[in-house]
C-alpha cells in the first residue's frame, strides 16, 4: 500500500463507486492520490458471486485510476465491529497515512452501511493512539490519524454538510459503476431482483447527482456529512 491523500473505505464493493467516485476521480485528475478498501466481498448480494465482484471491483478501480484497492475480507452482513476488525482497519489507515478518510453513510436502509460507518469512525480514532499497537510484516506501525473523516450519502436522503462538484467526472463515475455489471439491470438475467436491478436505477443516480449539483450551482454533485465544521481559508474557495 502506498501513502495516499484520500483513503475511501466502503463496506461493499460498489459502495464507493455509487457514492463517491466522482469526487475521487476529480482528486486524481488534480494530481492527488487515492486508495480504496472494501471491507467485505459483498457475498450476500442478490446477484453475482464474491469472485465476480472482486473482479468487477478491480476493473472499477482501474477506471478511476486509484493507487490501490484492498479487501479486508470481513463477513458481509455479520461483521461484528469487534477489536480484531477495528485493528485491521487501523492497519489500513496507518499504512496509507491519508489526510482524508471517506466512508459509508452514518445511517441508511442497509444496516451494514451505518454499522460500517461507526466501525470506521472508531478505527479512525484508535489509529491516532500510540498505545494501540499494530504490526505489518512484523514491523510496528506508527500512529496516524487522518485530519478528517467524511461520510458519503447512499440510499437515504441525508442533508449534506457540503457538496463536491463532479460535473467534469460524472460520466467516468457512471463508467466505474457499470463495471459492476452483475449488480444492475440485465434483461437476460435469471437471477432474483433487488433494488439495484430496477431498469431506472441509473436514472435515479443521475437525478440525485443533478439535485445535489443544483444546490451549489453546478450540473452534478456528490454530498457528504462531517463530524466537525468544514473550514475554508478564503470565501473564494466556495462555489
Amino acid at each position: 500500500m502506498n501513502k495516499v491523500d484520500i483513503l475511501a473505505i466502503g463496506v461493499h464493493p460498489d459502495d464507493i463507486e455509487l457514492c463517491a467516485a466522482g469526487t475521487l476521480i476529480s482528486h486524481i485528475d488534480q494530481g492527488g492520490s487515492v486508495g480504496i478498501v472494501d471491507l467485505t466481498q459483498g457475498e450476500l448480494g442478490t446477484r453475482g458471486t464474491p469472485e465476480l465482484r472482486l473482479s468487477e471491483a478491480d476493473k472499477a478501480g482501474k477506471i478511476m485510476g486509484v493507487d490501490f484497492r484492498e479487501n479486508a475480507g470481513f463477513k458481509d452482513g455479520f461483521f461484528k465491529g469487534d477489536e480484531e476488525e477495528k485493528l485491521e482497519i487501523v492497519k489500513f489507515i496507518r499504512s496509507g497515512q491519508p489526510k482524508i478518510l471517506i466512508t459509508n453513510a452514518i445511517r441508511d436502509r442497509h444496516p451494514d452501511h451505518g454499522r460500517a460507518a461507526k466501525l470506521v469512525y472508531d478505527a479512525w480514532f484508535l489509529s491516532g493512539l500510540a498505545s494501540v499497537k499494530t504490526y505489518v510484516d512484523g514491523e510496528l506501525q506508527s500512529r496516524w490519524r487522518p485530519d478528517v473523516i467524511y461520510h458519503f450519502i447512499q440510499d437515504y436522503i441525508i442533508e449534506p454538510d457540503f457538496v463536491v462538484d463532479i460535473s467534469d467526472t460524472f460520466e467516468r463515475k457512471m463508467e466505474a459503476i457499470k463495471a459492476f455489471k452483475s449488480q444492475f439491470y440485465d434483461p437476460d438475467s435469471k437471477e432474483l431482483d433487488s433494488p439495484l436491478t430496477n431498469q431506472d436505477f441509473f436514472a435515479q443516480i443521475e437525478g440525485r447527482a443533478r439535485s445535489l449539483g443544483r444546490q451549489i450551482g453546478v450540473e452534478f454533485g456528490e454530498g457528504y456529512t462531517s463530524h466537525r465544521y468544514v473550514g475554508v481559508s478564503s470565501l473564494l474557495d466556495l462555489l
